[in-house]
């Protein structure tokens, strides 16, 4: 069994100098090295121009380099390189992640023991404090009624220190782009990561749709890495503000059983919602994001494959609640321990 971890980079040069030697070394110790299963790395590069594609030529050349002619975004980066990798497991792994020694093998025992799991993460900390949470992928994710995304170990804005209290398996909504382990075969069924999505929220659909087809998604903290994230887009940029925001309407659009869209409509109403705060505290970009948002959501929707769902079956694995409203009710304090689901 062969796993190929895939790093796509687009300008991170300074990411590789400094996590890429950990990667190549964990692969190389990957199973204790005669097992009869491997691992090796490719990197993919989305049209860099800060010499990275040099730097993998001088201090890797034993590592693939696949180069593309720009920036495809990482549906399309990853849709592009996972075409031309042939491993039994891909695991997607962005540039700027810490990889411990011995994070790999947990991941690829619980997918060889779980043939029902499609998809599973490690538990991802922060690099800056290892012991807190990661804000892009926490201990496993999920997603409210009117999809808002949330992790164990991060609602909204509270990101929750680890001190073991989710170290148990579990199985979550969605498993986080920064790393995550996926089945290849699965991969290419589902069609890759929707590529009208270009970036943000593209992993959630993934595993919204592998859940369609049967499939579970595990968070698996028995394997750990460390995550620095907002390497590309920092939080409160108006263009990653309008991916957020287009492409959460587009993955409900997608997934939610036709009888269950009204929800949209009450999404977007909290969207606006956001919108007049925005106006208010004078955010003009990020007022243009929503309105920008909404115009494209309304462009786009007729032209996305929507998922299929059996005829009378409900939406499932979602907070029932508005994650939104409860969290701002316990004045910012609310934790995933907290829920009720």
């Amino acid at each position: 069994m062969d796993v190929a971890v895939v790093i796509l980079n687009w300008n991170g040069k300074a990411m590789l100098e400094r996590y890429l030697p950990g990667v190549v070394e964990s692969a190389a110790a990957f199973g204790g090295g005669d097992s009869g299963h491997a691992a090796f790395v490719v990197v993919a590069d989305n049209g860099s121009t800060d010499g990275s594609q040099a730097w993998m030529e001088a201090h890797y050349p034993q590592v693939r380099l696949l180069e593309f002619d720009q920036n495809y975004g990482f549906t399309g980066g990853y849709n592009r390189a996972l075409q031309e990798i042939e491993a039994d497991y891909y695991v997607l792994l962005n540039s700027d992640v810490d990889t411990p020694k011995g994070w790999l093998d947990p991941l690829f025992d619980f997918m060889e023991e779980h043939p029902e799991a499609g998809i599973c993460q490690p538990k991802l900390c922060a690099e800056a404090d290892h012991g807190r949470f990661e804000y892009a992928g926490a201990a496993g994710g999920f997603i409210d009624r009117y999809g808002y995304p949330f992790c164990r170990g991060r609602i909204l804005s509270m990101i929750e220190h680890d001190t073991g209290q989710y170290d148990e398996p579990m199985e979550v909504f969605w498993a986080s782009g920064a790393c995550m382990m996926i089945r290849s075969g699965l991969y290419h069924h589902l069609g890759g990561l929707d590529e009208s999505f270009f970036a943000h929220m593209e992993e959630i659909d993934l595993c919204w749709r592998a859940h369609l087809l049967g499939y579970q998604v595990w968070c698996i903290p028995a394997s750990t890495v460390y995550h620095v994230g907002g390497g590309t887009l920092p939080n409160d940029s108006p263009r990653k503000l309008y991916f957020n925001y287009r492409n959460n309407l587009l993955m409900l659009w997608k997934n939610l059983p036709s009888d269950n869209r009204g929800r949209i409509r009450t999404r977007m109403w909290l969207d606006r919602a956001s919108a007049a705060i925005y106006l208010l505290t004078g955010r003009w970009k990020s007022l243009a994001a929503v309105r920008r948002a909404h115009r494209d959501f309304r462009k786009m929707r007729d032209e996305l494959e929507v998922s299929p769902f059996e005829e009378g079956r409900e939406f499932e694995g979602y907070y029932p609640r508005s994650i939104v409203l409860d969290f701002f009710r316990s004045r910012k304090r609310l934790k995933f321990s907290d829920l009720d689901f």
